[in-house]
């Protein structure tokens, strides 16, 4: 177990190098320039767009509707990564690591737009009537059959890398949660999410997108309270904790407490890879979602997806990030979901961590979900719809697996997938954003 992983660290470490982090920085750079940063500029009109989509009797052809599609969106981003994965990413990198989580974010935000956008211009209809979408099909349909391999591959990587992203890594975070908050055996908490997760399988698209709908803006806005009301309480030193998260995302952070020390490399390594893991823009998945919406226009349907980069890392990871910097928590040596539960219960002592918990329980909850529907459309792509209920079963029957594995193996996995994930995807959005271009000076 040792040898693998270290050779999955040696794997990570590749994977996620200086090729890595400017292929995706460089790629949501350059889609950010050639859109001349309208996804900045028109994030009012996006937050409009993303309320009139509730309601979708007249808006096109599709499975959910455009709001129901974003839930489903940020269902499956919003979970561990904004908890332990922020929480992480700071352990391991310093408060640096936030700076540059914001940066991906950001030009994450051109990078989720142009993927929801050509979701929607080359969605398919699959044999049941559904409309199906992604980088593989606007690999296939966008890039002709000489690229189909490009497409293939994404597929591949992305039926596998969801057991480990979507699935081991958020029943095992959860579980981990509820045994030292509420000494909840593991195995028990893996199958009851096993279970739940069964029952709003069985429903599809539809009912993931209506339970996403319910469930994401009420856990969303009761996590951001609670986050928000320590960090009011510390509100006099908001201003230096900023100044720390900037200065040591060029500087390193010297060792302190617990704190081992990191330097500006991993600072950036780690913002960048638990930036992506949060909120996946340059990824591949949400456009997933994203096809499946009643919509007549890509751009609009666009300007509503690069929301999700925005709540989820903007937002969501900050509020978190801030919790953990203000309360002095991130010398502890603490880590993942534990360092966030500690920074909690510092914030709101006698119930902090049962936010986290409960709240991390609720995420990742979703995010099984949410990720379901990706890794069935993937396999579906390869095997064709008759993969969808097998794939199903599997599924469930991995979440009580996850949650009693080790921890620090499953997120390395996670990274190395990702990564092979990313890679034929922001490929794709290179060679057709002119056709991103051109929709958008269309609209």
């Amino acid at each position: 177990m040792e040898t693998l992983t270290q050779v999955l660290g040696s794997i990570s470490s590749f994977v996620w190098g200086p090729v890595m982090l400017v292929l995706l920085l460089g790629t949501g750079m350059y889609l950010m320039l050639g859109l001349f940063f309208m996804p900045l500029r028109q994030l009012p009109t996006a937050f409009s767009l993303m309320w009139r989509g509730r309601k979708s009797d007249e808006l096109g052809e599709g499975e959910i509707s455009p709001f129901s599609a974003l839930m489903t969106a940020l269902a499956a981003t919003i979970g561990t990564g904004n908890i332990a994965g922020v929480a992480t990413a700071i352990f391991l990198g310093g408060p640096g690591a936030i700076f540059w989580m914001w940066i991906t974010a950001l030009v994450g935000m051109a990078t989720k737009y142009a993927e929801a956008v050509l979701a929607v211009k080359y969605r398919e209809v699959d044999e049941t009537g559904a409309r199906v979408g992604g980088p593989m099909y606007y690999i296939k349909n966008g890039l002709g059959e000489k690229w189909s391999w490009l497409g293939f591959s994404f597929a591949l990587f992305g039926a596998i890398a969801a057991f480990g992203i979507g699935n081991t890594i958020q029943a095992n975070s959860v579980a981990d949660a509820l045994e030292s908050t509420f000494q909840v055996p593991a195995w028990v908490t893996g199958v009851v999410m096993a279970i739940i997760v069964y029952t709003v399988l069985v429903g599809g698209i539809k009912r993931i997108g209506d339970v996403a709908a319910r469930f994401v803006p009420i856990m969303s806005v009761a996590y951001i309270a609670c986050a928000g009301l320590i960090i009011i309480q510390r509100m006099d030193a908001v201003p230096s904790a900023l100044q720390l998260i900037v200065h040591d995302a060029f500087s390193g952070t010297a060792a302190a407490g617990g704190f081992a020390g990191a330097g500006v490399m991993a600072a950036i390594r780690f913002g960048v890879a638990r930036g992506v893991f949060s909120n996946e823009a340059g990824l591949g998945t949400a456009p997933i979602a994203h096809a499946a919406a009643k919509t007549k226009d890509p751009v609009t349907q666009g300007k509503i997806a690069m929301l999700g980069t925005f709540i989820d890392t903007i937002i969501v990871c900050t509020m978190t990030a801030l919790v953990i910097i203000l309360t002095g928590t991130w010398t502890s040596g603490e880590t993942g979901a534990s360092l966030s539960a500690h920074a909690f219960s510092m914030g709101l002592p006698g119930y902090g961590q049962y936010v986290v918990s409960i709240g991390l329980a609720v995420f990742a909850l979703t995010t099984l979900l949410g990720w379901s529907y990706y890794g069935e459309r993937c396999a579906e792509y390869i095997l064709g719809v008759g993969v969808i209920r097998p794939y199903r079963i599997l599924w469930v029957l991995a979440i009580p697996v996850g949650s009693i594995m080790n921890l620090d193996l499953l997120w390395l996995i996670a990274d190395v997938l990702n990564g092979l994930m990313a890679i034929p995807n922001l490929i794709a959005l290179l060679l057709l954003s002119p056709v991103v271009f051109k929709l958008t000076r269309g609209n």
